[in-house]
């Protein structure tokens, strides 16, 4: 029997994984607040909340800037490397937020480096590490398309975004793979989007998380570190 099963596939199921020990169940990216505040109390308000997320945050910070990052490690250059890593870093409004960019990447460094991808070595202490850093550079190495690292990239987040409104709102199972199904559908869309985008257009601000971020690091209960 002959699978023809491209491996750079296989390569990318493992990288968006929620099983990649890279501690991303640990972060909530605001929502723990947004519940505890009675912002978001249904399934409705969940969807609302992480749609915006989506189409005002990732599609154009995340995604076009992880663009950005895949060029830069496919041309071995390590300034445009650190420049959009900082810059990335520069747009997150919150410390706990730039704490979870460094210690997701980070441990995502620690894991590709036993993987064998040695560049990651030097990012295990980084403080400019990002998420979208490291999975950038196992993209590239791994050979997956730059549009197909995107839409993981955005996927990840998403699946990880959903388990928590599951935790959290709460959501039934049920209700979460109906959330989860319906805006998965829109990430082709804002993966193209993000590609379209120059440098000068990169950029967007959702104050709702900001706000959200910033009452989460004064919560005097909660579950998640972010």
């Amino acid at each position: 029997m002959v699978m023809d099963t491209d491996l750079s596939l296989l390569r990318l199921l493992q990288l968006v994984s929620p099983g990649l020990p890279i501690g991303m169940y640990s972060y909530s990216q605001g929502m723990e607040s947004a519940v505890n505040d009675g912002w978001i109390v249904t399934v409705d308000d969940a969807e609302n909340w992480l749609n915006g997320l989506l189409s005002e945050g990732l599609a154009r910070v995340d995604a076009p800037i992880l663009a950005r990052l895949y060029d830069a490690w496919s041309d071995n250059d390590a300034e445009a490397v650190k420049h959009w890593s900082q810059h990335l870093i520069a747009c997150r409004e919150t410390g706990e937020l730039r704490s979870e960019d460094r210690q997701t990447g980070q441990a995502l460094a620690r894991l590709l480096d036993k993987l064998e991808i040695s560049e990651a070595q030097a990012w295990l202490r980084r403080p400019d590490a990002t998420l979208a850093t490291l999975f950038s550079l196992a993209a590239v190495r791994w050979q997956i398309s730059k549009t197909d690292a995107i839409a993981g990239y955005l996927w990840g987040w998403l699946e990880n975004q959903v388990l928590c409104a599951v935790k959290l709102v709460p959501l039934g199972q049920v209700a979460g793979q109906q959330l989860l199904k319906k805006l998965a559908g829109k990430l082709p869309v804002l993966v193209q989007q993000a590609l379209a985008l120059s440098d000068d257009e990169i950029g967007g601000s959702v104050f709702g998380l900001a706000l959200a971020s910033s009452r989460h690091e004064m919560q005097y209960s909660r579950l998640f570190r972010s």
